[in-house]
């Protein structure tokens, strides 16, 4: 015997063969009601095992012929469902029913749809779907003068948010994911959609705005529940109750709802099979709690909302995942302008940009500002932006009126949903000085091993408080960190959140102090503060990876500086602004470089400490220079070499010296720049610092070279790599090929010089120095031009234009003369 097939089209394994039914044993098909059917499917499933000698089939055996629910089977045999008539017809030639039985039976079950109808038209039988018109027939027709069942379609879905606006990533990704039920039968690519995000950030307004927007794609109606899965009350919608809720809204007779949840899941997934229905699980705690209410159906859509990622869901149901971030500042200005009118925000653009900077763009937060400037319409919002800086709380500002509305009531049912380690966690996060953080980071911070961490972070993640917005790197917006602060305040002893600091500021600095000495090894180091029990600071192995480690965290390592300032820990604020200072000249960020030693000088005076005093007056003035702020930068190297002499300490004269020169010699002050270069030179020799004289020789080299003594100034510079070959200082060793190319260019020597500058070049970027390669670019250019080689000239000189304008320098406009057509002395079109 040939397999068959279920209702799904699926294969079924071969059924026992079916005999002949003795006369003994034939049916009584005069059924009259769902029981009497159901008697008579009993009968077909005992007679079946008495022809075959063996037990009944059970209905776990039939829900793996068929691959329906066993609590569904149930409830067929027990009368209290009637079967589908696909599923029915499928279910009697599984018991054994001849082709004649079969029928009959079809036609008893008909007879008893029809008696249903006819006496409660309003209720159509459980399982069966409406019928355009008439009832079906054995042929597949419809009989005439049937009446049409009214099935209950339901519209339930809550009203739409007023003046919605923006999301429009969002609205595409949920367009493209309802392709596919757009017709009947018609399966799109998947059944079921998460929309997850942090509190407070839209994702109900999203989902029942999108939700009206589609409502005519399924006739069959929109089913809604809020499920409070993270409810101010606790009081939390179980399956259960969801799920008898919805069985209700399809017109099942509440005498008619079966008892257990497996059963009742069975019944509503059997009403939605041949329905085109969207189904909306709102605010889904986890999935356990959601599972049980997907449609499980091809033609129906199940869109849930969670703070949580429901991940469950993904990997088992293959559920599509939609993440909703915080709304773009140009979608924030439109909220704004729906609530309180757009001429309103005009007259005031800088109080709008403060508020929308201060919200952080959350939705829930915006909205409850927009409705305190709608209470009161002839007040400047300025007053309201007024208020949020004064706030001694910064969450206060966001208080609705309502726990709905209450930004840090609405944070907190996040949190409370937290294990006590995960929470502990998210609490210490109000220690660190954001704005993001690497696992090691939040290991030492918490005091932990890092693979508890890293567990303890996809948790916060999981729940929306912490965004894993690159790979290991973890950040959460302003008024989430404000939330954990204020936490951190109220349930952790001072003498742990001094720790917590601590250790959080140990871990950059210890990192930090040994990723800058593999950036420049011919550096000297400081003796960083001692760090606590319980920090782990990572250990870069080489200059790649130690690069690599300042530009994922220099935007943190500026916080720390500021962050260190203002709790008191005045060593960590200069050794780490200390530790920025090649990174940052390599990258051209002079600002961000000249408030981190402003801040590292306070600190290191609040603490009399000498020495963190002269490092930071001699950085200072290094990045003062590269402002064009020339007076200043001159006082604070003056100062630095005499609190240095002070010291007794030659070499950091000797980097003072060598630093100032540099600057003189910017300014074409080439004599004086000589003179602060062989000082550095003496100093170095005089301590046996290598790398320090290989630098300074360098130093004198160029200022002859600018002098035009080129001979002293080859030899200094060979010299100096000589010296640099054993230091490995390659920033030194870039700098030194620079300078010969330059040598060499003044001589005549121009492919020679060409040759240096390439050597040069190529140290620069594998250091990731972009001021410097872009410097010498320059000069490659001229060489270039200078060779005669014109269209070279400007190739060159366009990619330093490049690097200069992205670092935003202002030598950007000494370069971009140089491309005029009558300097480079050929037309601007090459």
């Amino acid at each position: 015997m040939s397999d068959q097939r279920g209702p799904a089209g699926t294969r079924q394994p071969a059924a026992r063969a079916v005999r002949p039914a003795p006369e003994a044993h034939r049916l009584d098909t005069d059924a009259q009601t769902v029981p009497d059917l159901a008697g008579l499917l009993r009968q077909l499933r005992r007679r079946e095992a008495r022809q075959q000698g063996e037990t009944p089939l059970t209905y776990r055996q039939l829900a793996a012929r068929t691959g329906w629910s066993r609590g569904v089977i149930g409830e067929y045999f027990a009368g209290n469902i009637l079967p589908p008539p696909e599923r029915f017809d499928t279910l009697i030639r599984l018991l054994g029913a001849t082709p004649a039985e079969q029928g009959a039976l079809a036609t008893a079950r008909d007879r008893v749809e029809e008696r249903r109808r006819h006496t409660n038209p309003d209720h159509p039988a459980p399982g069966r779907p409406a019928r355009a018109s008439g009832a079906r027939t054995r042929s597949g027709g419809t009989r005439a003068g049937t009446p049409v069942a009214r099935v209950p379609v339901p519209r339930q879905l809550p009203p739409a948010l007023p003046g919605f606006v923006g999301r429009a990533a969002q609205l595409d990704q949920l367009d493209a994911g309802r392709t596919g039920h757009d017709a009947p039968g018609r399966a799109g690519p998947t059944s079921t959609v998460v929309l997850s995000g942090t509190a407070g950030v839209g994702k109900t307004a999203l989902a029942v705005y999108w939700a009206h927007r589609v409502a005519d794609r399924f006739p069959d109606g929109q089913l809604y529940v809020d499920l409070r899965g993270f409810d101010s009350t606790g009081a939390m919608v179980t399956p259960t109750e969801a799920v008898r809720g919805f069985l209700e809204a399809l017109g099942v007779p509440p005498d008619r709802i079966p008892t257990h949840l497996s059963a009742q899941v069975g019944l509503y997934r059997s009403l939605l099979a041949d329905r085109r229905m969207l189904v909306l699980l709102d605010n889904a705690r986890d999935v356990d709690q959601a599972r049980p209410l997907l449609a499980g159906s091809p033609n129906c859509l199940c869109l849930v909302t969670s703070r949580h990622r429901l991940a469950g869901l993904i990997t088992a149901e293959g559920a599509r995942q939609i993440t909703v971030d915080l709304l773009s500042t140009d979608e924030a200005w439109e909220l704004l302008a729906r609530r309180l009118g757009a001429d309103r925000l005009t007259v005031e653009p800088a109080a709008v940009d403060e508020m929308i900077e201060r919200c952080v763009r959350l939705p829930l937060a915006l909205a409850v500002l927009a409705a305190r400037g709608a209470a009161h319409p002839t007040f400047p919002l300025a007053t309201i932006v007024a208020e949020l800086r004064e706030a001694p709380r910064l969450l206060d500002s966001f208080d609705g009126g309502d726990t709905g509305t209450d930004v840090q009531a609405v944070f907190s049912w996040s949190y409370r949903n937290l294990t006590p380690p995960a929470a502990r966690l998210f609490r210490l996060f109000g220690c660190h000085p954001g704005p993001d953080t690497g696992v090691a980071a939040a290991a030492s911070l918490a005091g932990l091993p890092r693979d508890r961490t890293a567990r303890l972070l996809a948790e916060l993640a999981h729940a929306h408080l912490l965004t894993e917005h690159a790979p290991g790197r973890f950040v959460a917006h302003d008024l989430l960190r404000a939330y954990a602060a204020e936490l951190a305040e109220r349930l952790e002893p001072v003498e742990e959140r001094q720790a917590a600091l601590q250790r959080g500021l140990d871990h950059y600095l210890h990192t930090a102090h040994a990723a800058a000495l593999l950036l420049q090894p011919g550096r000297d180091p400081v003796v960083p503060v001692a760090a606590l029990p319980g920090v782990t600071p990572e250990e870069p192995p080489d200059h790649g990876r130690a690069l690599a480690w300042f530009t994922a965290e220099y935007p943190v390592l500026l916080a720390a500086v500021s962050h260190a300032g203002r709790t008191g820990f005045d060593g960590h604020a200069w050794q780490l602004a200390w530790a920025l200072v090649d990174f940052l000249q390599r990258r051209g960020n002079w600002p961000e470089l000249v408030v981190a030693q402003q801040a590292a000088l306070a600190g290191a005076r609040r603490a009399a400490d000498l020495p963190g005093q002269a490092n930071a007056h001699r950085d200072l003035a290094r990045a003062l220079n590269r402002l064009g702020r020339v007076d200043e930068a001159v006082e604070h190297y003056r100062q630095a070499l005499a609190l240095f002499d002070g010291l007794g300490d030659h070499t950091g004269q000797a980097r003072t010296h060598r630093a100032f020169g540099a600057m003189l010699d910017g300014l074409g002050r080439h004599a004086e720049a000589l003179e602060h270069g062989q000082r550095a030179l003496a100093l170095y020799r005089a301590a046996g610092h290598l790398a320090g004289e290989a630098s300074a020789r360098n130093a004198v080299g160029w200022a002859f070279a600018q002098l035009g003594r080129y001979g002293p100034a080859l030899d200094h510079c060979s010299r100096a790599l000589t010296l640099l070959a054993a230091t490995g200082d390659r920033h030194g060793e870039a700098n030194t090929w620079d300078s010969l190319g330059f040598i060499h260019d003044r001589l005549g020597h121009h492919r020679r010089a060409i040759r240096c500058y390439g050597r040069a070049l190529v140290l620069y970027r594998r250091i990731g120095d972009r001021y410097d390669e872009a410097d010498t670019l320059t000069r490659l250019g001229d060489t270039r031009h200078a060779l005669g080689d014109v269209h070279g000239a400007r190739r060159t000189w366009r990619r330093a234009l490049a690097v200069f304008e992205d670092l935003g320098h202002p030598d950007a406009a000494r370069v971009r003369d140089l491309l005029t057509p009558a300097a480079a002395g050929s037309p601007a079109a090459d």
